[in-house]
């Protein structure tokens, strides 16, 4: 079987499990009271989503774990040193959100920031190290420069960065109707591109990108607007994660600030808006993260999510174009 069948194979299998599994997992979730609790200082408009089955993520997981669960029954050695760090981020990081979500619809409080971060980075630590052990990575490589070498501590500590960023960069854009959704997908392709076309290719890990973009294109069947379910904190934090450590393993960590632009933008504009605020008080956007400045400046929720793809669209493009650049240059 060649590699693109596998692909494809691995996208519509997801995308069927997610399907499938998705409306009696969202009758669970009514049943056990799992509901999203919005925030009163979010816009009104969100009122009426209160109530919507959360935890949405947590299927996502399931599914993409047990897909690859099977490829290595069918093929042995699914699971190598590309997947096998991508795969445990998704479970643990996921089991850190899902725990979130479940406090968060029953007290309507989830874990404490502080907890959430300091279990992050702890997974991010142990993630990029062994990562760094596994390929003995020396340095990082920059479009158009080359690689710059880094000790081996400086690595640990950029990558595991790069992993809490993106993890909550991701979980700030899951404010809308299928917005992280739909930009985690445009994301996962760029980097499914990269891992085949790497001088030294990544199949599995390609296959694993193929299954995650199987997964979410299930889920975004019942997460568009007027969205059945949410993703959670199960499903950003994880995915994000999930991202970040794929970018590292592919070696192209640096072009994830371009493919993974909207995730940037949302996290960025939330600390510009508390830094801007201590500092001057003032507020730069009419509400922050900047999807909700958008929904307060009029605009609809579709067309800020319908925008938003279009942008990560583009973004991702712009990074496979560079990373190919990068290629012909060498």
């Amino acid at each position: 079987m060649t590699i693109a069948a596998s692909i494809v194979q691995g996208i519509l299998l997801t995308f069927a499990l997610m399907v499938i599994l998705m409306p009696p997992f969202i009758q669970l979730l009514r049943r056990f009271g799992f509901g999203k609790r919005i925030r009163v200082e979010g816009p009104g408009s969100h009122m009426v989503k209160e109530g919507t089955p959360t935890m949405g993520g947590s299927l996502i997981i399931a599914v993409v774990g047990g897909a690859g669960l099977l490829l290595e029954w069918l093929t042995p050695r699914f699971f190598d040193p590309s997947t096998i760090p991508p795969m445990l981020t998704l479970l643990a990081v996921g089991a850190l959100g899902a725990v979130d979500d479940y406090f968060n619809a029953k007290t309507g409080e989830g874990i404490r920031i502080r907890q959430k971060l300091l279990w992050q980075v702890v997974v991010a630590v142990a993630i990029a190290w062994q990562i760094q052990r596994t390929y003995a990575i020396t340095g990082v490589a920059v479009p158009f420069i080359g690689a710059v070498a880094l000790p081996d501590w400086a690595y640990i500590t950029f990558a595991a960065f790069a992993i809490v960023a993106t993890t909550n960069g991701v979980n700030f854009t899951d404010g809308l109707d299928g917005l992280a959704g739909g930009t985690l997908i445009f994301a996962f392709v760029a980097y499914m591109i990269i891992a085949l076309l790497n001088p030294l290719p990544q199949p599995n890990l390609a296959i694993m990108c193929a299954l995650l973009i199987g997964a979410l294109l299930g889920f975004l069947w019942f997460n568009v607007h007027p969205a059945q379910v949410f993703m959670g904190d199960s499903g950003s934090l994880a995915l994000g994660a999930t991202l970040a450590v794929m970018a590292l393993i592919t070696g192209q960590i640096m072009l994830l600030p371009l493919i993974g632009i909207i995730f940037v933008l949302e996290v960025g504009s939330d600390v510009i808006q508390i830094g801007a605020f201590k500092l001057t008080g003032r507020r730069v956007f009419r509400m922050a993260p900047l999807h909700h400045h958008f929904e307060l400046a009029g605009w609809d929720e579709e067309k800020i999510t319908l925008r938003f793809w279009i942008v990560a669209v583009l973004a991702a493009m712009l990074g496979v174009t560079f990373f190919f650049a990068t290629l012909v240059n060498r």
